[in-house]
């Protein structure tokens, strides 16, 4: 009997179930939650308190991890070619749609602007109504391929798109007032030792813990309420500029068709760049002109400095980044788009340093500031180095204070009468107009700075045929949120003029 069970080991004769073979106990594993889960989660909280009802389709298409691509057309290599190549894919020219667009706009703002003078004469008869409403019927079935959008926005007052009174500042929302509504959650809690500054508007307060020796996370968005009161200056801008050499390329609404991937030319570089394309706006805000002289702040990974390179404008451009992997990221991209020709002119530059400590004042007239940010889309698709890991707590609550100093130093560099374009791919209001209230009043405050920002607005009208602009009440820029029909971005940006 002992020389059988010596010949049979108990782990053969006995099956052990899979729950007592982990490492970890089973129980925990199934609470383990990844950073992407709480990226989500956080969204999810947050997000939906801002959107609202836009969030379940602005959620659904974050989730979908590839973005609508735009292509920006290579210079440098066979221009009427690729041209030719990506119109026979069926591609439609952004600054085509974009100016056939807006001659719609202007049509109907004049039929409309005709209609509520006849109905002002008649004194706002019901007949009168009715005749204006079938006019615009008629309209559009005329228009109805190319300007259905932009008729839904001049039949209504309030659209997602049209901000009446911009000046008006947000009020700030105190937590404080909701207290009386609060559910206990565990997983929104810092050591209060941790000693942070951050931004506090737009915070949600459904969900809050505190303990003794703990706070809020959002309680370290306190020194925003201290800019609460700063007022700037908000003009209009009607038009949005297009350089006449910077071509890009994208596909008409809900066709979200893939570009093939680009081919080398006759000069030896890649035909087309593609990136997503709410990342053009910023370049677009830009207004670059001949003889510019422009820095890109953070430019890793190098598309939106290839697409500035594109428009043929600037005398000399600067593309910047803090650490050397991202630096060769920039170049990497520089060395597959830009031809020998151009390198050997000296027309740009890749440096290496902070942007916060750049001191080159009143040497560049056009400052593009893409700064560091959640990344919102990636983050729900990879863990790899994710803002919502544990260890990059600290980090993730200190990003709108780094971001504020970034833009400063921007509006303190720029020269009188340069422009400042702030850009994020993310859906925060903290780190999108929060930020830029910020960085406006510290740039006074410090450097007694005059800027305008500007209202672009109407400039963005054309383009709601491809792009869906977030209606949450911003103050300062503008947002594109992702849709399912077009699924670019997020991707917030902010035009700032410096008067003095």
């Amino acid at each position: 009997m002992a020389l059988l069970l010596n010949k049979f080991k108990f782990p053969q004769l006995m099956k052990v179930p899979v729950r007592y073979k982990a490492k970890e106990h089973w129980a925990k594993l199934r609470k383990k939650k990844t950073p992407t889960d709480k990226a989500l989660e956080h969204f999810d909280d947050f997000y939906a308190s801002v959107y609202q009802d836009s969030w379940p389709n602005i959620r659904a298409a974050l989730l979908k991890e590839e973005c609508k691509y735009m292509a920006i057309v290579n210079n440098f290599s066979d221009t009427e070619r690729i041209q030719s190549d990506l119109e026979l894919l069926g591609t439609i020219n952004l600054e085509n749609l974009y100016n056939t667009q807006k001659d719609n706009v202007r049509f109907l703002n004049a039929v409309k602007k005709s209609e509520m003078s006849k109905l002002q004469k008649e004194n706002n008869s019901i007949d009168a109504t009715n005749t204006s409403k079938d006019q615009l019927d008629e309209l559009e079935k005329i228009y109805s391929t190319n300007s259905l959008n932009v008729l839904e926005g001049l039949r209504a007052e309030d659209t997602e798109t049209v901000k009446e009174d911009r000046s008006v500042p947000v009020k700030l929302q105190s937590i404080e007032d909701d207290l009386n509504e609060i559910n206990l959650d565990t997983n929104r809690i810092i050591n209060s030792s941790v000693n942070l500054s951050s931004l506090h508007e737009y915070i949600p307060a459904t969900k809050i813990k505190g303990l003794d020796d703990w706070v809020l996370e959002s309680d370290h968005y306190k020194f925003y309420g201290k800019a609460a009161d700063h007022q700037t200056n908000i003009e209009k801008e009607s038009v949005l500029s297009f350089p006449k050499h910077l071509h890009a390329y994208t596909y008409e609404r809900g066709n979200n068709t893939r570009f093939p991937n680009p081919k080398k030319g006759s000069t030896g570089v890649l035909d087309y760049y593609l990136f997503d394309g709410g990342s053009i706006l910023p370049v677009l805000a830009l207004d670059i002109q001949l003889g510019d002289t422009v820095l890109d702040m953070c430019a890793a990974p190098g598309g939106k400095a290839l697409t500035i390179l594109q428009t043929l404008l600037p005398r000399t451009l600067v593309a910047n980044d803090i650490q050397r992997s991202r630096v060769n990221r920039i170049k990497g991209v520089m060395n597959q788009y830009v031809s020998d020709v151009y390198k050997t002119e000296k027309m740009m530059f890749i440096t290496e340093q902070d942007a916060r400590a750049i001191d080159e004042t009143n040497i560049y007239n056009k400052i593009l500031v893409d700064v560091p940010c959640t990344t919102d889309r990636h983050i729900l698709h990879s863990d790899d180095n994710n803002i919502f890991k544990p260890s990059r707590l600290k980090e993730r609550l200190r990003m709108p204070e780094l971001q504020s100093e970034i833009l400063t130093n921007a509006l303190k560099l720029v020269s009188v009468g340069g422009t400042v374009v702030y850009s994020t791919c993310s859906l925060s209001p903290i780190q999108n107009d929060g930020v830029v209230q910020v960085a406006l009043q510290k740039a006074y405050q410090e450097s007694d700075c005059d800027l305008v920002v500007k209202d672009m607005t109407e400039a963005l009208v054309p383009l709601q045929y491809i792009y869906q602009f977030g209606n949450i009440g911003s103050k300062y820029g503008h947002i594109v949120i992702p849709s399912i029909k077009n699924n670019w971005g997020p991707m917030y940006f902010c035009k700032i003029v410096k008067i003095q």
